[in-house]
């Protein structure tokens, strides 16, 4: 069998998830959809959910060209009965789940004395609220069943804060802690639960959320040690290795992925710069 033709599966044994099956929140676009490529091309059954399943198409589309097993599935993160349903529904189908990924989000660039008390509470809704219901009722199914690996996404500035985005911030840190919190209770059973922090990365989301113009992005580009923005693929191929069982004693733990942006990398150099040769490298 020749190796996947998906970069970041590269990295693993083709059969790294085979057998198993995978639920992947906010599944059909950006880092969503390289974990779900990732997963199926190394074997797992992949069902990426969202509410709108138009999303799903493309990743549909390639697998069925593929052979890979893949399901779509219509979930509203933000409804406890509609997740306990959905993944209800996928262990009586399948007869277990094996790992989910949080991956469903929503974010913007607003001023906190601006943001509306409904803008606040839909992206923490989404982001807290989804992920904490989709972790307890896969957890219940992975707790009896002999473990699993649950992974969610973050952000660095879950710790160090960053203006305009309390509400994701907020969010992103209740999850960094529940990440340690489920971790700490369902290790015993089997279940492991860790996180990635990923930077700046290219996707249509990030683009017209973050980063809407050239200027804005070129200045979050050279704020980043390495240099440049990471590919989705590079971020999935390091999501993919903590849910594997190259990390098997890995659990509460959170991966950062982002190039060196949250060092202290300016103090010394400045706005993004990097030593060079005035600097005596050479």
């Amino acid at each position: 069998m020749t190796a996947p033709a998906v970069p970041q599966a590269r990295w693993l044994p083709q059969d790294t998830f085979a057998g198993q099956t995978a639920l992947v929140t906010g599944g059909g676009t950006g880092l969503g959809l390289e974990i779900s490529r990732g997963l199926a091309a190394l074997g797992a059954r992949v069902v990426v959910a969202s509410r709108n399943t138009e999303h799903h198409q493309p990743f549909l589309r390639e697998a069925e060209q593929a052979g890979w097993l893949a399901e779509s599935h219509a979930l509203d993160v933000r409804e406890a009965s509609a997740c306990r349903d959905l993944i209800d529904g996928l262990v009586e189908q399948h007869g277990r789940l094996h790992h989910l990924v949080n991956n469903a989000a929503g974010n913007f660039v607003c001023p906190s004395h601006r943001l509306s008390a409904n803008a606040w509470r839909a992206v923490l809704s989404i982001v807290l609220d989804g992920t904490f219901y989709c972790s307890k009722y896969a957890g219940r199914h992975m707790l009896q069943s002999g473990g699993g690996t649950q992974l969610n996404i973050v952000a660095t500035y879950a710790w160090t804060g960053m203006p305009g985005v309390v509400h994701s911030a907020s969010a992103k840190s209740g999850v960094l802690t529940m990440t340690k919190t489920l971790a700490a209770e369902w290790a015993s059973y089997g279940v492991r639960v860790n996180a990635v922090a990923p930077g700046p990365f290219a996707s249509d989301g990030a683009k017209g959320n973050l980063w809407p113009d050239d200027a804005t992005e070129e200045r979050i580009r050279r704020s980043v040690p390495m240099g440049r923005f990471a590919t989705t693929s590079e971020v999935a191929a390091q999501c993919l290795w903590l849910m594997s069982p190259a990390c098997e004693y890995v659990t509460g733990d959170c991966l950062t992925i982002d190039g060196g942006l949250s060092l202290a990398a300016g103090m010394m150099f400045g706005d993004g710069q990097r030593p060079g040769k005035r600097d005596g490298v050479r």
